[in-house]
């Protein structure tokens, strides 16, 4: 994989030419800038910005007066190769805040292995319904030990208005959920993106993660897409490497609260 030549499909394909990824939502090119519009329960922030050091504090000044006025939080996600190269520190003294770094990994789906091998006694569920939504914010909240504000809505609403764009899954011991992820298709663009991948204490290190990411490799490329995109913590980032991801950059988003 030549990791220069994705990782410019991955800016001008997911960032720069950004399309809306759920029910409600809005994207907008305002001159350097891409930003999106979330539904009621949708994201709110910057996924683009090709700013030089004369006009980058005035851009980012214009999105804060653009997102206050709506009266939304939103979040600027950079990447280590944005430029220019100080956008982090202009963002902060703008008033953001900075959230952890996340690795980016992209991987070749043709690359990768597709076969899950789950752990005797685990199986893998689809999620259809919202029973099997409440079992991956369960499995959410004790992987991450956090609740992540309107995350059951959002997933209510894909299931609703997109479920042909989001696959949710959820990994079962009997009837007790202990791992879960989803993967969202980037419709036209080659690339699906795997978020929320977690396991639960007690389950961690038994190949479960590793399986949700072959079974929604394999469905990926079942598909026709070509490549998949993490945005790794450093607890997964070991793992994907292992199975066959190369990190191409780092992400690091800044939110701005009103």
């Amino acid at each position: 994989m030549d990791h220069d030549h994705v990782l410019a499909l991955f800016d001008d394909r997911i960032r720069r030419n950004a399309r809306p990824d759920g029910p409600g939502v809005r994207v907008e090119h305002d001159g350097a800038v891409v930003r999106q519009l979330g539904g009621e329960h949708g994201w709110n922030g910057v996924v683009w910005s090709g700013l030089d050091e004369a006009g980058a504090d005035a851009a980012i000044a214009a999105q804060v007066r653009y997102f206050t006025e709506l009266g939304r939080e939103f979040e600027w996600k950079t990447y280590a190769h944005d430029r220019p190269a100080d956008l982090g520190r202009r963002l902060l003294a703008a008033g953001f805040t900075a959230e952890p770094d996340e690795a980016l990994m992209i991987a070749r789906i043709g690359d990768l292995p597709t076969g899950p091998a789950l752990p005797e006694g685990v199986r893998l569920e689809t999620v259809t319904d919202p029973a099997g939504v409440d079992l991956m914010v369960a499995v959410h909240e004790l992987a991450f030990g956090t609740d992540l504000p309107g995350l059951r809505e959002r997933m209510l609403d894909h299931l609703r208005h997109s479920s042909e764009t989001v696959g949710m899954v959820v990994a079962m011991a009997g009837d007790q959920p202990v791992s879960a992820a989803r993967m969202e298709l980037n419709q036209g663009t080659g690339f699906a993106g795997l978020w929320g991948g977690g396991t639960v204490p007690g389950w961690r290190g038994k190949g479960i993660y590793r399986a949700l990411v072959a079974h929604r490799a394999r469905l990926a490329a079942d598909l026709g897409y070509e490549y998949l995109q993490v945005d790794a913590s450093d607890q997964s980032r070991p793992i994907l490497e292992r199975l066959g991801f190369a990190r191409l950059s780092t992400t690091t988003p800044y939110v701005y609260r009103p």
